[in-house]
């Protein structure tokens, strides 16, 4: 079979996650329909008697990247299967992404690439394999020099043989529903699914170096000639299209995209529910949660403005399975009103 890049970054590879079992991952997605087909019934009718419903984390309990949490029922305390995965408590020290392809590279596909959407955390570690040998440069050399570019100077690899200035400790509930402290993991065997510390004001720098890029190359500057985006607009605009055959847990109304969430602008009927245009990742570990949320502002191509233009939500906490993109969604819309109404 032939995986190409964009398979793998839309988790079209076919490429297992966590659960090596393909029976008990068919389980879980036939569970999940069933799931979503007894809501409908019960959500259209709401919709018919005026009740507004935001549709936002989906109820399916599909794996998603390291541990995201799959369900707006999801709560802390409450114990995620996915976390239930040997894999995600490995100890063992990689000194390359090459090195860490040892661990799945002789499993087979659980289907036809491009057939069907999986969620791999594994098939990000192949694709920092394919930049490391392109780029000619050790991965995480080559994203430590990106994140500087970006002047994300508190984004670092989560080593844990290393003093990291604020790092912060990690939580989750154990089987009593009693906090305790995240157990020990090594996560060089997933740099790029995983792997990176961060802090809310470095991810607002991320998201803002995206938006700028996503906007500049469409609207006039008020202060003349704008400086070019770290990525072209076009590429930007790429990574934030759905992608067919893909799926959100998170969002019902979303798909994947290229390493994104997407929602689409939309609004079927006069004086119905209208649907904005956002992207976003959640993301999570042993020990924590987090999601990144854009919220570009809808410019009219004459626009005389200097982008970046719209609201982004960023949230980070220390503490395993909190389901967070419903409320960074929430936040979003509520600065966005605000906005519109000045």
């Amino acid at each position: 079979v032939t995986i190409t890049t964009r398979l793998l970054v839309s988790h079209l590879s076919g490429i297992r996650h966590y659960e090596k079992d393909l029976a008990k991952v068919k389980e879980e997605k036939e569970k999940a329909n069933r799931a979503l087909r007894l809501m409908k019934p019960h959500q259209d009718k709401e919709q018919k008697e005026g009740k507004g419903i935001e549709k936002t984390e989906s109820v399916r309990p599909r794996k998603e990247q390291d541990g995201e949490t799959k369900s707006r029922n999801s709560k802390p305390g409450r114990r995620d299967k996915e976390f239930e995965q040997e894999e995600y408590y490995l100890k063992e020290k990689f000194e390359s992404v090459i090195e860490s392809l040892k661990i799945f590279k002789n499993d087979p596909l659980f289907f036809k690439p491009g057939s069907q959407f999986l969620y791999s955390t594994y098939g990000f570690t192949l694709l920092s394999a394919v930049v490391e040998r392109a780029s000619g440069q050790k991965f995480t050399d080559y994203m430590l020099k990106m994140f500087r570019d970006l002047d994300m100077l508190s984004t670092v690899l989560d080593d844990n043989e290393a003093m990291i200035y604020n790092r912060a400790r990690c939580y989750v509930y154990n089987k009593k529903g009693r906090l305790v402290n995240a157990p020990y993991v090594d996560n060089s065997y997933k740099w790029a699914g995983g792997g990176f510390l961060s802090s809310v004001g470095d991810l607002l720098k991320f998201g803002n170096a995206l938006l700028y890029s996503y906007q500049a190359g469409h609207v006039k500057s008020s202060t003349g000639k704008l400086l070019p985006g770290y990525l072209k607009a076009g590429t930007v605009a790429m990574m934030w299209t759905p992608v067919p055959k893909t799926e959100v847990s998170w969002d019902r109304d979303g798909k994947y995209a290229m390493a994104w969430a997407v929602v689409e602008k939309k609004q079927e009927c006069g004086c119905c529910r209208k649907q904005r245009h956002y992207t976003s990742h959640t993301g999570g570990a042993v020990g924590a949660s987090s999601v990144l949320l854009i919220l570009p502002e809808e410019l009219h191509p004459q626009a005389v403005v200097a982008p970046p233009r719209g609201v982004i939500v960023t949230i980070v906490c220390n503490m395993q399975s909190v389901s967070l993109n419903s409320t960074a969604l929430k936040i979003a819309r509520e600065f966005d009103k605000e906005k519109q109404a000045q």
